[in-house]
């Protein structure tokens, strides 16, 4: 009889997994609701959007202002939730006092609900505020956590933060935020600056530096973000010159203007000055495979201990739905299970 028991819970525990909820990021200054877009997020079963609402920076008068807000096109659709995300400029909290932090966080909110009655929606859940924050800003940007939590929770929402990867790795001196939740960035780990065939978009060795103990053991319970975006990082005599955004992997193989020169590096063979590229220039093109993807989500679940977590992609858009199946996602959002 014990033995019966002891195999029944093994198999219970064996079939017991997590609650995983698929979702994207919408990172434009203009929403439009697309068919094939639609589509595509109800294949995924997705509930919700965290949609950039603005970028919060220096305004003319230097004081903080909403930056290239997102402008609603179309109506949001009624079938998903929408989560409001502002972006914080990390340089405008190192020069706030305590007035001026508490009028921004009072400021945030009914900029927020207005956009918010744009989109068609009638309110919203939870609130996402994201910002690369260091150690020099912390008391400043938690403080305006602090702030902005209070009205959230008035209003029975509830507040989410981004955290980057040195974030996670450096909690001493980094902080554990005031919120809710935390959204763990795992993309852009890799030195983007420097010359060689890396990808520092995601890299599972560079990801397992900041990961190990430092998520089972993070004190608040964390969503995870993953990458589905490309893009060309241009370098002159081995010197970064920037992220060409014209370019993309059609114009790279085209053998008339670039050469291959192995891994993931090409070469201009001619000047393009439409694409701010002189002859000689080397492009990085760097990109996330489906396998890269699984490898990653499989090594990161498991060090999630709850029961129920959002794997949020980024970002939607036309070239994501061309370039990775519903089936694709589905997949690795699986792996967390």
């Amino acid at each position: 009889m014990k033995k019966l028991c002891l195999l029944v819970f093994l198999l219970a525990a064996c079939n017991h997994s997590k609650k995983v909820n698929t979702s994207f990021y919408y990172w434009k200054t203009v929403y439009q609701n697309t068919a094939i877009q639609t589509n595509y997020l109800k294949h995924c079963q997705v509930h919700k959007l965290y949609v950039r609402m603005m970028d919060v920076d220096f305004a003319k008068d230097n004081l903080p202002a909403p930056v290239s807000p997102v402008v609603f096109k179309d109506r949001f659709p009624d079938s998903i939730g929408i989560v409001p995300v502002v972006f914080i400029v990390n340089d405008i909290l190192r020069k706030m006092d305590t007035t001026q932090i508490k009028a921004l966080a009072n400021n945030i909110i009914p900029y927020v609900d207005a956009r918010i009655k744009q989109s068609g929606k009638k309110d919203y859940q939870e609130l996402q505020i994201d910002c690369d924050w260091t150690a020099t800003t912390r008391d400043n940007y938690f403080s305006l956590l602090k702030q902005i939590e209070k009205v959230t929770h008035q209003k029975h929402r509830s507040l989410s933060v981004t955290l980057r990867l040195h974030q996670l790795k450096n909690q001493k001196s980094s902080g554990i935020p005031p919120v809710d939740r935390v959204m763990l960035m795992c993309y852009n780990m890799g030195n983007l600056r420097k010359y060689g065939s890396q990808n520092s978009i995601l890299e599972l060795s560079e990801l397992k530096k900041y990961l190990n103990g430092n998520l089972s053991n993070y004190p608040m319970p964390p969503d995870i973000g993953l990458p589905l975006f490309s893009w060309a990082v241009a370098f002159r005599n081995q010197q970064y010159i920037g992220i060409s955004k014209k370019l993309n992997l059609n114009l790279l193989t085209n053998k008339n203007q670039f050469k291959f020169i192995g891994n993931n590096l090409y070469k201009a063979t001619i000047d393009l000055p439409e694409y701010g590229l002189l002859n000689g220039d080397e492009v990085r093109w760097e990109s996330v495979s489906e396998n890269n993807l699984n490898q990653t989500a499989q090594y990161i679940s498991s060090f999630i201990k709850t029961n129920s977590l959002n794997v949020t992609y980024f970002h939607l858009d036309n070239d994501l739905i061309n370039t990775y199946t519903y089936a694709d996602l589905e997949k690795t959002s699986a792996l967390f299970r």
